[in-house]
């Protein structure tokens, strides 16, 4: 019955798109979340329902969409050289035939994100690619959420609609789209005009947020907490009364402790341990050894260049002896590991020139969000209330994502390049806005002094 609804719901989306090709651009975003083909196992696994939804929307743009306003932003020419330079590594990849299996995907991720803005020029298709995102992946995180709430939860044992731990599926990586999504929902119930902020749409999101936060928890994702901590710093910067929102905060965390299993706080203490846990002491491994890498081969290695890492470090470890446990610090040797770093998974693949332009892309929109949210917070028509609002979860969501992307390999994470094109399409939107105001007002001076000159006639 699932595969069944799973079908119906992407051809649906597909028929729709007949008399609004736009839609086929929003059911691409539900398919590369969410991944029904992996969900199924027998009617939506048969067509390649990815690849269609790709080319459709292409073609959906090509044939009924305006072309006289696009304009191709910086960012976009960030994304199209970082296509490129990824294309050029994989020329002379360490490990070319796993090189080319990862470039299957990211090639396909980074041009959706590079088209994407020029699909989304009015506030209602900013909006609906938004809230396609948000719901798309609130379906993995409310499921996920329920199951960590009656006890299903714990690391590496949470299971989700598929058993694949890779793109949004892996666990850290969810955590981190959970909480980066969180100001997103926030927007919705102020500025939301798709579904009006009442108080049933308040309530959902309420419950999808309690849901984001609960993914930490059932996941164990160290990075999880990280995220929450740094996104309730960020929002002091918006909350109107702060010493009620660091009471709020600080009450609710002390009221969930009790809720919060053993074995959670088991994971949450090797946060300060990094010799004594294996991870952690892997991850520093592989940095230093990425940055020898990187010394050696600074134009990079191609995709999944850490396969040829190996190297010995020393960890407590415990046998057991008898009746007795005894735990020795012992050399152990490990090879192949992940950079568990989007910064250091750019340096070892992509070298330097990969990296500069991997950071450029996210600083530069950083700097264009808090740009749009200084110029648009003061403004008073209610057609310019919600673009500084967006700008700031927009930006709130990145920084939250660079923070989690510091410990995992997410550089090319679809659902995050999807939050860079909305950033982009925002950007374009507020800038086309200002000039059509700057504009019409030069045209109104133009005519006021027109007729103030035809009022009153030079004197012969």
């Amino acid at each position: 019955m699932l595969d069944l609804a799973l079908f119906l719901t992407v051809m649906g989306m597909f028929l729709l798109g007949l008399g609004r090709p736009f839609i086929w651009v929003l059911a691409y975003l539900y398919i590369d979340i969410l991944a029904p083909q992996k969900i199924g196992w027998t009617l939506t696994p048969m067509l390649p329902i990815s690849l269609i939804a790709f080319l459709l929307a292409f073609a959906g743009w090509a044939v009924a969409d305006p072309k006289s306003d696009i304009r191709f932003t910086l960012r976009q020419g960030i994304l199209l050289a970082l296509l490129v330079y990824c294309f050029m590594t994989l020329q002379w990849a360490d490990f070319p035939v796993d090189a080319a299996f990862k470039w299957e995907w990211v090639w396909k991720a980074l041009v959706f994100a590079i088209f994407l803005p020029v699909t989304l020029y009015t506030r209602l298709r900013i909006e609906a690619a938004a809230l396609v995102l948000v719901l798309t992946a609130g379906a993995i995180i409310i499921s996920a959420g329920m199951k960590t709430a009656l006890g299903g939860g714990g690391y590496g044992s949470l299971y989700f609609f598929v058993n694949d731990n890779s793109n949004i599926y892996e666990s850290s990586t969810l955590a981190t789209v959970a909480i980066a999504l969180i100001p997103i929902i926030l927007w919705f119930t102020k500025h939301g005009t798709i579904f009006p902020p009442d108080w049933r749409v308040k309530t959902f999101a309420a419950l999808l947020i309690f849901a984001c936060l609960l993914i930490p928890v059932g996941t164990e994702a160290r990075t999880g907490l990280l995220c929450i901590a740094v996104l309730g710093v960020l929002m002091l910067r918006d909350v109107k009364n702060r010493l009620m929102y660091i009471f709020a905060a600080g009450a609710l965390g002390a009221m969930a402790l009790p809720f919060l299993p053993a074995s959670y706080y088991d994971r949450m203490a090797t946060l300060g341990s990094v010799q004594s846990d294996e991870s952690a002491s892997t991850r520093v491994q592989v940095w230093m050894w990425t940055l020898d890498y990187a010394a050696e081969h600074p134009l990079g290695g191609g995709f999944d260049a850490y396969r040829s890492n190996k190297f010995t470090y020393r960890l407590p470890v415990t046998r057991q002896e008898g009746n007795s446990s005894v735990t020795r610090i012992e050399d152990v040797t490990d090879e192949a590991r992940a950079y568990h770093s989007s910064f250091f998974e750019m340096l070892g693949e992509q070298g330097w020139p990969g990296l500069i332009l991997w950071l450029s892309l996210h600083l530069l929109g950083l700097l264009q969000m808090e740009g749009i949210r200084r110029k648009w917070r003061n403004r008073e028509s209610p057609a310019e209330q919600w673009q500084a609002p967006l700008a700031s979860a927009l930006q709130f969501a990145n920084i939250v994502y660079l923070v989690g992307a510091a410990f995992q390999g997410i550089a090319y994470q679809p659902v995050f390049l999807m939050l860079i094109g909305l950033q982009i399409a925002l950007a374009t939107y507020c800038k086309k806005r200002d000039s059509a105001k700057a504009e019409a007002e030069r045209k109104a001076v133009r005519a006021a002094r027109r007729t103030a000159a035809a009022a009153n006639p030079a004197i012969p």
